[in-house]
């Protein structure tokens, strides 16, 4: 069985593919359209996708042009971090939906819980309870089988958690070797919320370093898979992203096994290992 068809089970009972497939920064049109289209070919069934992304319309064709049936692909979309209202959900949902052209979301996530220049904020307490009350009325509707968050630190859950009916199914972060957020990560897991790894390649960072590099050879492995196995190996579902044809299929060859104390030294790198 391919990893790529192999699943975490969600906290609301439902399958979610273990490796998704990202798409931040790969423009609309032809670009987002091709890159799909050979992340399906290569056998991943999990999508990730955003309005902030703007290229959800070309995530939808490429998923209804392609062999795989609607039902077998997981995909995942994201509420914009600006949205902070009831009604602006609402509408920006329907948005997605429209662009998609879907008739359900396997996963709609909040992008982060306060507009983008204010990362950090927590002044949007009040108002990401009320974006919460819309998420869940989405999710019973049945138009999206799961709600999560993105970005969401220890408070940001909390503040979540304390109110609501259906528990965040997901919490999409940032995170890779080095960089593994263990509060965040220990606390959501704690309280059955599995964790998405977004940029588990650093944005490319991990590439710069040589022990990386050194520690890919000796398994014989490329840096890229073996940062999407560091992640699996966490328990943690990895969101690699790629446009080339030739690496959308070489990050689906996992089939090896990153040892224990490999596995500590990949924990123990800090931020200042890369470059």
């Amino acid at each position: 069985m391919s990893i790529l068809t192999e699943t975490y089970q969600l906290n609301n009972g439902n399958e979610i593919p273990k490796v998704g497939f990202g798409t931040w920064q790969i423009p609309d049109g032809k670009p987002t359209y091709d890159a799909v289209t050979a992340a399906l070919k290569a056998g991943y069934r999990h999508i990730d996708t955003a309005k902030a992304y703007r290229n959800e319309e070309s995530v939808g064709q490429a998923i209804f042009d392609s062999d795989v049936d609607r039902e077998n692909v997981f995909v995942t979309s994201k509420l914009p971090a600006e949205t902070k209202t009831y009604d602006g959900v609402i509408k920006d949902f329907k948005s997605t939906m429209k662009a998609l052209d879907f008739s359900y979301l396997d996963l709609y996530l909040v992008h982060a819980p306060w507009p983008w220049g204010q990362r950090g904020s927590t002044e949007y307490d009040e108002a990401n309870r009320e974006v919460w009350q819309a998420m869940q009325d989405i999710y019973n509707s049945g138009e999206a089988k799961a709600i999560g968050v993105s970005n969401f630190n220890v408070h940001d859950l909390k503040n979540i958690l304390d109110m609501a009916d259906v528990k965040p199914a997901v919490n999409q972060i940032r995170y890779f070797a080095g960089y593994t957020e263990p509060q965040i990560t220990k606390f959501a897991k704690d309280n059955g919320i599995l964790v998405e790894a977004y940029s588990p390649l650093a944005t490319g960072a991990l590439f710069e370093n040589q022990d990386i590099q050194q520690m890919a050879n000796k398994y014989g492995v490329s840096i890229a898979q073996l940062a999407i196995k560091f992640v699996l190996q966490n328990d943690v579902l990895p969101l690699p992203k790629a446009v080339n044809e030739e690496h959308i299929k070489n990050n689906t060859q996992l089939d090896f096994e990153i040892s224990p104390d490999d596995m500590e030294l990949l924990d123990d790198l800090s931020g200042s290992d890369f470059g």
